[in-house]
């Protein structure tokens, strides 16, 4: 019980960290996204470096961590071994890229202004919860094995 309340201790402050550095870096006005994505306006780089920051230290980082001989909170590291791109990795990533574009938002900067009581962020949020529902739906009725005849 007391790994689980560490685990969620951890994943709580790494969440915030992670709301701070968003905010700190304005990357929860949807402006600075779509002012990134617009290449032939009035273009603005800073998600790059943003993006890079974040790239570099997981990159660095990454190759200490795994050096150790099993994470803080759980018995071994479970890292993905499929390496594959199937149909719902490149629709899901479709659809990722189309909502962010369109909005602004992205997961982790739409919960972030929520906080700031963003009316597009809430509704952003729902959509996405709505999406994530009917999401597990269709894949359950997709995947549902057939009766045997």
């Amino acid at each position: 019980m007391n790994q689980a309340r560490n685990f969620s201790i951890a994943s709580f402050l790494s969440g915030l960290l992670f709301a701070v550095g968003l905010g700190v870096s304005t990357m929860t006005q949807p402006g600075k996204v779509i002012g990134f994505l617009d290449l032939f306006g009035n273009w603005d780089p800073s998600l790059i470096f943003v993006m890079g920051g974040g790239v570099v230290t997981y990159a660095v980082l990454f190759q200490f961590i795994m050096k150790a001989p099993a994470p803080l909170f759980a018995p071994k590291f479970m890292v993905p071994t499929r390496r594959d791109m199937d149909g719902p990795l490149i629709v899901g990533s479709a659809l990722f890229g189309i909502g962010w574009g369109l909005g602004g938002f992205c997961p982790g900067p739409a919960l972030t202004s929520l906080g700031s009581l963003n009316p597009n962020a809430l509704v952003f949020v729902v959509t996405m919860i709505v999406g994530m529902y009917v999401s597990d739906h269709v894949k359950a009725l997709m995947f549902r094995p057939s009766p045997a005849a």
